[in-house]
Formats: structure tokens, C-alpha cells, sequence
């Protein structure tokens, strides 16, 4: 019986998201072989996947769609364990598809979306990839009157969604480019919220140069620091990345229209990921011994 090396037993788990013992069991069952090891392993499909929907799922891509006319658009997240699942072409087409089912419903409730076939087909590529994958978020986004909606995707991470009212197309996916690098708090000035203002003004308060000021100079200071973190933070305001001699108000403008809105989604945003220390687990393993 040829020895199972941690390399195998690594790529294996990589491979299939499972534990570092229940790898080693099954190449040790084919002496080394990982693509029978694989298929050995989903032959208990139905149990593997039941086990999956505990395990965190910080990976995988932003899907978005827009009608023709730029009437409207949906973006969604679909999650998985690993980026190597992530860039699967069974998940990608599944992600396609559920991106689809969305855009046709004009829905961003995920329960009932995904309920019957969605369902069951994500629970066949748990099966078949063994990782847990799920359908986190969706949104869905109306143009105003005149108006349209622009999309932007960078790399499968990173998609955003944008609003104009007036203005082209390109104008539109431009800007969802430039907030997708850029990441702006919020799309007008007057969107910032007011706790996010005042938390920004006691800590330009608490900067050292501040310090003995007397009260009308500091506020003027303090006003003005307010306006450029404004400037820094607002989508209208940032120098348009394509152009920084223009703002992206400036730009828009001249396209024809005016900016409404925008809505980014990043994978994994908000999740708070597991790290797995594969050496550390592998001497723990084997100490048990």
C-alpha cells in the first residue's frame, strides 16, 4: 500500500472541502488515487451535503443582469467554501442560472427564488463538489423615469450596480467601474449619514493640531475637513477615476445625465471567515496517535 502524503491529503481536502481525517480515510481506501477517492466520496452524496450547511461559505461570485432597454437590473452573491470552488465551471453555470432565475422574476427574495428546482440544484452540486454553497443575497434595482441602470463585475468578487437618470450606457457602466475600485461611502454628499458625521468630526476634533484652538477657528477647520472627507467619500464628488481632472458628477454631466444611486456588493462582505492553520491541524492529528 503506498504511503498517503499530507500534500495528497491537502489536496484532496481542497479538492472537496472535507475533513483532513475523512481525506486520509478515503485515499488510504484507494491507495492514493484522488479522482476515485472523489468519487467514493459522493457516494454518500446525500449525507456529505446535509453535513455542509453548518460550514462558513466566504467565497465565490457576484452575478449581475440588466434588461436591454436599462429598465432594471438584479446582482446577486452566491457563495461557496473555497475560491478554487468559486472558479468551477459547475458552479459558474449554476450561478449563471440562479442569476437568471432572478433577473426573470424581477425578485430579490431569495427563499422563494430558489425554492423547488434551484434548490434542488444546488443541493446536487453540494453533492457533487462537497462544499457547502448557498445563495446569500439579491437585489434589485429600477431605473428612475428617463433614467437607466449600468452594471460592472470585476474578476467575479466585486459587482455594482448604478442609477442615472439620463445619460448613455457606457456613461453608466463607467461609473459601476469606477465604484467598484474606488468603493465610495455613499452616492451625493447629502447621503452621508448624520452618525457617521459626527463620529469623522470628533476625530478631526481629537487631532493634535486642534489642540488650544479657540472655538469659532476650530470649527471652521473642523467644517472644512468635513467638506473634503465629504468630497473623498461621495460618489459625485471623487475624482472620476478614468479622468481624475473630472469629478464624477462632471462626468456624468456631459454623458447627458445626472448620478441617482449605486449599490455594490463584494464577496464574502460581512462574513466572518474561518482560518484554517492546515500544519497546525496536521500535528494536532497526529499527536492524537
Amino acid at each position: 500500500m503506498a504511503a498517503i502524503s499530507a500534500s495528497q491529503v491537502k489536496e484532496l481536502r481542497e479538492r472537496t472541502g472535507l475533513g483532513m481525517m475523512e481525506c486520509k480515510k478515503a485515499l488510504t481506501e484507494t491507495d492514493g488515487d484522488i479522482e476515485v477517492a472523489i468519487e467514493n466520496l459522493r457516494k454518500n452524496s446525500g449525507l456529505k451535503a446535509a453535513k455542509k450547511a453548518d460550514r462558513i461559505a466566504a467565497e465565490g461570485v457576484v452575478v449581475t443582469r440588466v434588461a436591454e432597454d436599462g429598465s432594471y437590473g438584479i446582482m446577486v452573491e452566491i457563495n461557496s467554501e473555497t475560491d478554487f470552488v468559486a472558479r468551477d465551471d459547475n458552479f459558474i453555470a449554476f450561478a449563471d442560472k440562479v442569476a437568471g432565475a432572478f433577473f426573470a422574476a424581477k425578485s430579490e427574495d431569495v427563499a422563494a427564488v430558489m425554492a423547488g428546482d434551484l434548490e434542488a440544484a444546488r443541493e446536487q452540486l453540494v453533492q457533487k463538489i462537497g462544499e457547502n454553497i448557498g445563495v446569500r443575497r439579491a437585489v434589485v434595482i429600477n431605473a428612475v423615469d428617463g433614467g437607466l441602470v449600468g452594471e460592472y463585475v470585476h474578476g467575479g468578487r466585486i459587482g455594482v450596480l448604478t442609477v442615472l437618470n439620463g445619460g448613455t450606457a457606457e456613461a453608466a457602466k463607467d461609473v459601476a467601474m469606477h465604484v467598484a475600485a474606488i468603493n465610495p461611502a455613499v452616492a451625493h454628499p447629502a447621503d452621508m449619514p448624520q452618525e457617521q458625521l459626527d463620529q469623522e468630526k470628533a476625530i478631526i476634533l481629537g487631532q493634535p493640531d486642534m489642540a488650544g484652538k479657540p472655538e469659532q477657528i476650530a470649527e471652521k477647520m473642523v467644517q472644512g475637513r468635513l467638506k473634503k472627507y465629504l468630497a473623498e467619500n461621495s460618489l459625485t464628488e471623487q475624482a472620476f477615476v478614468k479622468d481624475p481632472n473630472q469629478t464624477v458628477a462632471e462626468f456624468v454631466k456631459a454623458a447627458g445625465g445626472e448620478v441617482v444611486s449605486f449599490t455594490r456588493f463584494e464577496v464574502g462582505e460581512g462574513i466572518e471567515k474561518e482560518e484554517v492553520d492546515f500544519a497546525k491541524e496536521v500535528m494536532e492529528q497526529a499527536g492524537r496517535r
